[in-house]
This record gives C-alpha cells, sequence and structure tokens, in this order.
C-alpha cells in the first residue's frame, strides 16, 4: 500500500491523510521489525503522534504505540499518566488534538465512535458497567446488539428477522459463557454475583461482540488475587481460542509481566519506554518513575 492510498475517515467525511503522517504510516507497516502478514495488514492498531489536553493541563503528549495482531499489548503508568485518556482516544471518547488512530491500516481521526463495534473493536471499564437487574445471559446477549438490524418496533412485535436475530444473539452469548465457564450463573441476575464474576461476565459480553480488538481498562481491579491470576488465565485464553488482539491497562505489574507481550509505560503523559516485560523491568526510567527503587538493607545494598 502506497502511502498516497491511507484515508484519513473522519465522522462525516473521508480526505486524504497528510504525506508526513501516511509515509510514517507506510513506513511503520513494512518494518522489517514487524514479521508475519503483509505489510499493510502487519499492524492491528497504531496511534501516532498523539496530543490531548483539558484546559491547558496535558493528559498525553506526542505518544505513537503500535499493536502486532495477536499480541497482548499492555499499558502502564503511575495514577494519572494517561493510560485510560489513551484507551479513550483508541475508542473515540476523546478526540486527539493532534495524532491519528489507525486501524488495520486506515486512519482515522477522531475513531467513529457509533463504528466501533463495526471496526472490530469492543472494550470493557474501571468500573463495572453491567445491566445488575437482567440475568447473565441476557448481559452478554447484549454484547451483539451492534450486528442487529431490526429497530424497536420489529422487536417489540416480534416479527421473524427480529426473532431470528435475537435468537442468534443468544446463541452466541451461550457459547461465550461456556467458554468462560459461566454456564452455573447463566439465569442468574448479574446484580447478584460476587465481584468477580461480574468481571468475567463484562469480558464475556465484550467477547461475544466478536471483537478483532479488545480493549481492558483496569479489568482487575478490585479482584482478589486469585481472581486476577484466573481472569488473566481467560484473557489469555480467550486471545488464542478467537484470535484477537488485546489491549491492556492494569496496575498489578505481576500480572501484567506475566500475561503481556509487550509494555508500554507512561509518565505525565509521555511514553517513556516500550519494549518486552524483561526490557521494561529493567529500565532504569521505568524504575525511578513507576516501578521503585529496591529498598536497601543495613549495608546499604540492594535487596
Amino acid at each position: 500500500m502506497s502511502a498516497s492510498n491511507f484515508l484519513l475517515v473522519g465522522l462525516s467525511s473521508e480526505v486524504a491523510v497528510p504525506p508526513d503522517i501516511a509515509e510514517h504510516l507506510a513506513l511503520r507497516a513494512t518494518s522489517a521489525e514487524v514479521p508475519g502478514p503483509r505489510p499493510d495488514e502487519a499492524l492491528a492498531l497504531e496511534l501516532y503522534g498523539i496530543d490531548l489536553s483539558f484546559g491547558g493541563v496535558v493528559a498525553l503528549k506526542d505518544v505513537d504505540l503500535s499493536v502486532r495482531h495477536g499480541e497482548i499489548r499492555a499499558i502502564i503508568g503511575p495514577n494519572g499518566a494517561g493510560k485510560s485518556s489513551l484507551i479513550n482516544v483508541i475508542s473515540g471518547v476523546y478526540k486527539p488534538d493532534r495524532g491519528h488512530v489507525a486501524i488495520n491500516g486506515a486512519a482515522y481521526r477522531p475513531v467513529p465512535t457509533q463504528k466501533l463495534a463495526k471496526l472490530g473493536i469492543a472494550r470493557t471499564f474501571q468500573n463495572l458497567a453491567l445491566f445488575k437487574g437482567l440475568s447473565v445471559l441476557d448481559n452478554v446477549a447484549a454484547g451483539r446488539a451492534y450486528a442487529g438490524r431490526s429497530n424497536f418496533l420489529s422487536q417489540i412485535i416480534g416479527l421473524p428477522h427480529a426473532r431470528r436475530e435475537q435468537t442468534d444473539a443468544r446463541e452466541r452469548a451461550r457459547r461465550v459463557i461456556d467458554f468462560l465457564h459461566l454456564t452455573p450463573y447463566l439465569d442468574r441476575l448479574a446484580g447478584t454475583l460476587p465481584y468477580g464474576l461480574q468481571k468475567r461476565v463484562e469480558l464475556a459480553r465484550a467477547l461475544a461482540a466478536e471483537p478483532r480488538i479488545l480493549l481492558l481498562d483496569e479489568p482487575m481491579a478490585g479482584m482478589t488475587a486469585t481472581e486476577k491470576n484466573e481472569l488473566a488465565d481467560y484473557v489469555r485464553l480467550a486471545r488464542d481460542e478467537y484470535a484477537i488482539t488485546v489491549v491492556l491497562i492494569e496496575h498489578d505489574i505481576g500480572v501484567v509481566m506475566g500475561l503481556s507481550d509487550r509494555i508500554a509505560v507512561l509518565d505525565y503523559g509521555r511514553k517513556i519506554a516500550d519494549g518486552t516485560p524483561e526490557e521494561i523491568a529493567s529500565d532504569q526510567r521505568v524504575i525511578d518513575a513507576y516501578l521503585g527503587v529496591p529498598p536497601e538493607n543495613e549495608d546499604g545494598e540492594g535487596i
């Protein structure tokens, strides 16, 4: 794909991406460092030069990020580093002041939120966003809402095509529920489940949308160590079973190091490091900004 073929897709129109940005996307997509598929399909997601501010307060500054197909890509950093802001840019909640988001080679500014599911992106949130008065099955089936073509009236009347869509959504939901070992809770109201299971239901609802890219915003917040390990295993299994790409924000550094293929580190809205878990763990900038310095023993030596 030539640089001139990259398009910037807005909410209402398509215009050519500026040459420097298009060239950058083309070069990054054809980089020898990215193995695997054809150059124009090498990256599932790319952020280029993202700036974001709120009333003069800088949330993100010149952030680049590439995500390969099929990897689990973590974003870490101290509180206020800009992690959730970055996820909100990817999902179209925030419009960046500068920069673009490329999804499978097509560049967006801003990402069209109303088309997010059709672009193959699903997400979970820091705080649970379940319908607590509905069953687990109904919650997970709600993840298929974007795929329906019937309107509200046809659903109320129960027209044949509306019934078929509802049946299909529930069948797909059941398969995901079974995959995540939630079948015993199928008919339970989501709000009556323990917190850890509610988190798993939210993951199930996101997977029911059959995304190509799954955004997880602190999926393990508030969970016990056992629940975190279980959910980490499910995320890894989901990546393999459904061939999805995962972008993960998580504060538990132990979980991140064990789960991620690559990690980007933000501090005060800037990316200060990017690499494998091993590279991140030994990066002095990350140690100073986030991981902390090992305590000293009585002889003044690190332990």
